[in-house]
């Protein structure tokens, strides 16, 4: 699998932690597209985790880029919906989700602005809006957040065959 990640011309990351809540959104967008959508022959699907940084700092660093790469997380914005399923800029990454995306203090958000700046890499950062991330480890997906995961999944494969928004 980690030969595709230079291989596949778009990538689909899905970030976060199946551990702590609705912060697990990304890993279960992955696994729902994986299990219940066909994906065109030249795209990666990838639970990454709490990993991005490491595989972003692999393209910064590789020859072979992709043409695009999609981005699922779950965030926390003060002025959004629990469940809602929009697009935020890399600049748009909230300040609470930047320790996810740091590498010994080359933060992955620089590395993203990097790839989009000095690369013909489209890049789309696809996110839900938490209803609650917990204090202590509670796997699992609050109600409104499991009903999202097929709106991420539409948005992407309408993305994917150029009839919609990232």
């Amino acid at each position: 699998m980690i030969k595709d990640l230079f291989e596949k011309s778009v990538l689909i990351f899905g970030c976060g932690n199946i551990l702590w809540g609705d912060d697990g959104f990304g890993p279960a967008v992955i696994q729902r597209l994986k299990e219940h959508y066909r994906l065109p022959d030249n795209v990666l699907a990838m639970d990454v985790g709490t990993s991005i940084r490491d595989i972003l700092f692999d393209l910064v660093l590789s020859d072979k880029k992709p043409e695009k790469i999609f981005i699922i997380d779950a965030v926390e914005y003060p002025d959004r919906e629990p469940g809602e399923v929009f697009e935020i800029p890399v600049e748009g990454i909230p300040d609470k989700k930047t320790s996810d995306f740091s590498l010994h203090q080359f933060p992955t958000v620089n590395m993203l602005q990097e790839l989009k700046e000095h690369s013909r890499i489209d890049i789309k950062i696809i996110v839900a809006q938490v209803e609650a991330i917990p204090d202590e480890v509670q796997p699992g997906l609050s109600p409104v957040m499991t009903s999202a995961i097929d709106t991420a999944c539409l948005r992407l494969m309408a993305a994917l065959s150029g009839q919609g928004p990232g």
